[in-house]
């Protein structure tokens, strides 16, 4: 008897980064010219260093 495959995603960690990589696309479509890495750092939410330091400043 042939067994049916769940051929459904079960890693976490990769749908995440699927997930990541359709924002990236998203944003890459509706760009009029290639991302910086700023652009695409706020894109992924990801801060720099020196944010993170302002961020913390701000809440002492």
């Amino acid at each position: 008897m042939r067994q049916k495959l769940d051929l459904r995603v079960q890693d976490r960690v990769a749908l995440d980064e699927i997930e990541l990589y359709a924002e990236i696309l998203s944003a890459v479509a509706a760009a009029e010219q290639p991302l910086t890495l700023a652009e695409i750092d706020s894109v992924l939410g990801v801060r720099s260093v020196e944010q993170g330091r302002r961020e913390l400043t701000r809440r002492d």
